[in-house]
């Protein structure tokens, strides 16, 4: 930052009042100071080195490391528990086996994962550094729309490495997928539930609508008695004691 920055020219960016970044083309270190301290007393931050020159923006650095943290924490919320998957290949690998490996990393990288990606060497190989570097980077670039590379190639022993990070829209994609599969599911489990709690309801009525028409049936019947079944009482009796003066009197 500022005089730390050991780079003579750096290719320097300026946020307008769009908030948009726009180029003030490449300038020496102490222009690029000059400048930054004409627009208000403002830093001038590093932002890529590994450009060539380097890149520069002019900020308020106090504002710049309020806003990168604000976009740690969101990048840390939308993201998910990641694994690091790995993918190894030969400076010497042919095109077809190039493929399978691209093809092996968006995969990973689709899913979240970072990708580890490995150039490995044998004996003497090791002296080819620079085509293993630049292996590396052509993988990076051939999946620029997917992830960023996390500095630059290291040696690891024999081999070398890169690890590839899936950009923050491949993960917010990523979680908007599976939060919308989370809403379908629990619509589906609402659903379902409504249509218990439905069935449910429909049996608590059913005992109800029996007994109501038990009541309608048992209102045809006479269970209190009256003149019909009084005559067929006396009938009865006659028929049983048969007619004659003595039972006349007894049950006059």
């Amino acid at each position: 930052m500022n005089a730390e920055i050991k780079y003579p020219e750096v290719r320097v960016n300026v946020q307008n009042k769009e908030g948009k970044d726009e180029s003030l083309g490449i300038l020496s270190k102490a222009d690029a100071l000059a400048k930054a301290k004409e627009l208000g007393g403002l830093d001038l931050i590093l932002i890529n080195q590994n450009s060539d020159p380097p890149v520069c923006k002019i900020v308020d650095y106090s504002k710049y490391r309020y806003e990168n943290e604000k976009k740690r924490k969101e990048k840390a919320k939308n993201s998910k528990a990641t694994e690091i998957k790995e993918v190894k290949m030969s400076y010497k690998i042919g095109e077809h086996d190039y493929t399978v490996r691209l093809k092996a990393a968006t995969k990973f990288l689709n899913q979240g994962n970072r990708v580890k990606a490995t150039v490995q060497f044998r004996g003497r190989e090791v002296q080819h550094d620079n085509l293993g570097v630049d292996l590396l980077n052509k993988l990076a670039t051939d999946l620029e729309d997917l992830c960023n590379m996390e500095g630059k190639p290291r040696r690891e022993g024999r081999n070398l490495g890169a690890i590839l990070t899936p950009r923050a829209e491949v993960v917010k994609a990523l979680n908007d997928k599976k939060r919308k599969k989370e809403r379908e599911k629990k619509a589906k489990a609402e659903s379902l539930a409504k249509k218990m709690e439905a069935e449910e309801e429909k049996k608590r009525d059913t005992p109800k609508d029996v007994t109501t028409k038990i009541g309608d049936v048992l209102d045809g019947i006479d269970i209190d008695g009256d003149d019909d079944d009084d005559e067929f009482d006396d009938a009865s009796l006659d028929e049983l004691l048969g007619s004659s003066k003595a039972t006349d009197d007894l049950f006059a």
